[in-house]
């Protein structure tokens, strides 16, 4: 089942098109990484989505409803936006209160939502204090926590830890985590080990069009190029070693960085053969040696910068 169905939206800004028969389906309880460079076209996405903003073309769908044809949509999402906004002389828990109400969430239940949300974006010693003094990853909690008041099936988060320091994108990661199979978390961002860690699905979009759409282990094994790893503690014969590896027919690409040789191949079976006979030949004492997986980061470049890449359904 689709928790969110998108066919063939398109948003123009002027002369700009933020969207461009942009179709993607979101199946009900992963968590979905909507990547992309910026200015690809994902927050874009996420205002139609919400009914924020209206979409030149196309039809969307979010848990079976047509969105700008529905009044039940609101009631199904949760929304962060990139940078939450929140009346800084409220405490966290008069946030979720009014979040409650706007919600017509019961009294009694709504206080108990308010403890619960708190406890689970770890707020419960903040909430009495003013949203004015909470730090940028304290607000992006207290933002998850309003989100889910009203406990959606479908979440929708812009960026969520986005300009986060490590400890406040390791407790909303945590977080979202958390949620898998309880609700849909559609969550946009151009911070590739976010989705790695976290996502089951990735969707690619750039200059409004998707790219590739794909199981986050699917997407990585697609896209796969074998990759070699050298290092050594020579770090003076280590650039020699490069440039000639360079020149041969069977290396893509050569990187070097400090005591670290990454070789990217075309041909495997040579590479394994020759890169490790060539650095014993050079004179170098091998500390490590192995061959890697691409992480998606790789995979996301290489998608991206490929001009020649096709559109996948």
């Amino acid at each position: 089942m689709n928790a969110i169905r998108i066919e063939a939206l398109t948003k123009a800004f002027g002369k700009i098109r933020a969207l461009d028969g942009l179709s993607l389906e979101v199946e009900a309880g992963t968590v979905f990484g909507f990547l992309g460079p910026n200015g690809a076209g994902k927050t874009t996405t996420l205002r139609i989505l919400t009914g924020l903003a209206h979409a030149d073309g196309g039809n969307a769908w979010v848990d079976g409803l047509e969105v700008g044809k529905s009044a039940e949509i609101p009631a199904r999402i949760g929304y962060l936006p990139e940078e939450p906004a929140f009346y800084p002389w409220m405490t966290g828990v008069e946030t979720l209160e009014l979040m409650g109400k706007i919600h017509r969430i019961e009294k009694t239940e709504r206080r108990r939502r308010v403890d619960e949300m708190l406890e689970l974006a770890g707020l419960a010693e903040a909430g009495k204090r003013r949203v004015g003094g909470y730090s940028r990853g304290m607000r992006q909690r207290l933002g998850l926590a309003q989100a889910l008041i009203h406990r959606p099936p479908i979440l929708l988060l812009d960026e969520p830890a986005s300009a986060l320091d490590p400890a406040g994108r390791k407790d909303v990661l945590s977080l979202i985590e958390g949620l898998r199979g309880k609700c849909t978390v559609f969550m946009s961002t151009h911070i590739l080990a976010d989705v790695e860690r976290i996502c089951d699905t990735v969707a690619i979009i750039d200059h409004g069009r998707l790219i590739t759409h794909a199981r986050r282990e699917d997407l990585i094994a697609r896209y796969s190029i074998p990759m070699l790893v050298l290092e050594t503690d020579d770090l003076d014969r280590l650039p020699q070693l490069a440039a000639e590896v360079r020149q041969l027919d069977w290396v893509r690409a050569v990187e070097l960085d400090g005591r670290q040789l990454t070789v990217t191949v075309k041909d495997l079976s040579t590479a394994q053969r020759e890169l490790l006979s060539r650095a014993v030949t050079a004179g170098l004492v091998v500390t490590h040696y192995e061959q890697v997986k691409p992480s998606l980061e790789d995979v996301f470049l290489r998608i991206v910068e490929n001009g020649n890449e096709t559109r996948q359904p």
